[in-house]
């Protein structure tokens, strides 16, 4: 506490929070050199302490430039957002709002009215509810619905996702038995009729979200589970995930199910995701059958599960351009989609430029990413680095992408073997320039050193 380090943290932190540091820094140092590591000197310690402190008080998380080609990547924060739901958010987010309040009445209102309208013209649907995320409007539909039931899934889409989630492991909190049929690459309608039992509540198809089966293979349509839901009297609800509206195949896309599809098709309820393929902030919403919307609503889960005021808000700023018919020149994820090649190839030119003969522009292609057309790709032009430097071990390619990642703002590409590919993409024109600055520096730097 008396180095001239930690002195300067005292103006600014509680002296018992910088005592706790410390504390936590010395069991940390005695764990590694009970390990065999070396003993850090005191100025090692200050130091270490001194950032920790400083990392608590800084922006986090923090922006980052993403130029891995990966539209919507996961670990990145999924899909940017428009101006527009940008603004909406912190409109809604400095002040008092109406969220659930009627003005022309002066009485409580519902956060939903905000937003139904809008969902139901988009789709189809009787009714729509919006909650926190796909995840727990799956969970409220199959806890209202279906709780101490069978729900039965094709044995080919009980999928994991990211983080280690298992999908029939969340789904059964819910406290429905899911019933898998069929095989891992063959399910047949046939299937899900031998397996319907008296206990059985729903049908229910899952997006395939983050792999795809090829070769021989079979699998259930949408229009099939609804004959079979019709003349059994049962329920059939469509995971679809990625929250598309717009046709994919227009951008040399694979197909990927919208949630106006799955209404037509005469599913009772449809769930999906707001970050993904609409383009907006985290959200789950839900489309259907107005009774059963209702059943959900009034559902105590769905007080846990509900949104908040600035994602709805900026929700709602995301739907209006499909409304508009404007979503390829508002929404991010969907100018990426859109974009020509000979304007990724123009701007890969243009980066490559400030490398010189470190870097070269190659053909490559651009994934969607985060749940959504698995093994769709895009064509695009990528900035390639892979020479070495000065016969280093270590590869040029893996010192410029630590190095670009320790940049202000960090850029982050991917690496492929031994080259590092940065894809314009997924940059924002605007942001070219930092692109260009982070790669001199960069370079400048392993160059020096």
């Amino acid at each position: 506490m008396a180095e001239d380090r930690v002195r300067e943290l005292q103006d600014t932190y509680p002296h018992d929070l910088l005592v706790d540091l410390i504390r936590q820094q010395l069991e940390q140092e005695r764990a590694s050199i009970a390990l065999g590591n070396p003993c850090p000197s005191l100025h090692e310690l200050v130091e270490s302490v001194y950032a920790q402190a400083q990392a608590l008080a800084s922006a986090s998380p923090s922006p980052v430039i993403n130029a891995t080609g990966v539209i919507l990547h996961t670990n990145l924060g999924r899909a940017p957002l428009s101006e527009e739901a940008l603004a909406a958010m912190e409109l809604a987010s400095k002040g008092y709002c109406d969220l659930e309040f009627e003005l022309d009445t002066g009485i409580r209102g519902h956060r939903n009215i905000h937003i139904e309208r809008m969902l139901c013209q988009l789709t189809g649907a009787e009714a729509a509810l919006v909650v926190n995320n796909n995840a727990s409007g799956v969970l409220l539909g199959l806890t209202a619905l279906a709780k101490r039931k069978e729900v039965i899934v094709s044995r080919g889409q009980a999928v994991a996702i990211g983080g280690g989630f298992r999908i029939p492991e969340v789904m059964r909190q819910s406290g429905a038995k899911l019933v898998e049929v069929g095989t891992t690459n063959v399910t047949s309608a046939q299937d899900f009729e031998q397996a319907i039992s008296p206990r059985t509540a729903a049908l229910l198809r899952v997006h395939s979200s983050n792999f795809r089966i090829v070769g021989f293979t079979e699998s259930v349509t949408l229009e099939e589970l609804v004959g079979l839901g019709n003349r059994y009297d049962l329920l059939v609800l469509d995971d679809l995930g990625s929250g598309c509206l717009l046709d994919t195949t227009l951008f040399g896309l694979d197909p990927e199910p919208t949630m106006q599809q799955s209404i037509s098709a005469g599913a009772d309820l449809a769930f999906s995701s707001g970050d993904k393929l609409l383009g907006g902030p985290q959200a789950g919403i839900i489309v259907g059958k107005k009774h059963l919307v209702d059943k959900l609503k009034r559902h105590p889960l769905a007080r846990a599960a509900r949104i908040d005021k600035t994602r709805l808000a900026g929700l709602r700023a995301t739907l209006i351009p499909y409304l508009k018919g404007e979503a390829l020149e508002k929404i991010p994820v969907w100018r990426m989609i859109a974009t020509p090649l000979d304007e990724m190839d123009r701007r890969a030119k243009k980066w490559a430029g400030a490398l010189g003969d470190l870097a070269q522009v190659i053909d490559g292609e651009s994934m969607v990413g985060g749940g959504s057309l698995p093994g769709g790709t895009l064509p695009t032009r990528l900035v390639a680095i892979g020479k070495q430097v000065k016969k280093r071990e270590r590869n040029t390619a893996q010192l410029v992408a630590q190095s670009l990642r320790l940049q202000a703002p960090p850029v982050v590409g991917r690496l492929s073997g031994n080259v590092l590919l940065l894809d314009p993409r997924t940059v924002p024109p605007q942001e070219d320039q930092a692109v260009i600055e982070a790669l001199r520096s960069a370079v400048a730097g392993i160059q020096s050193g």
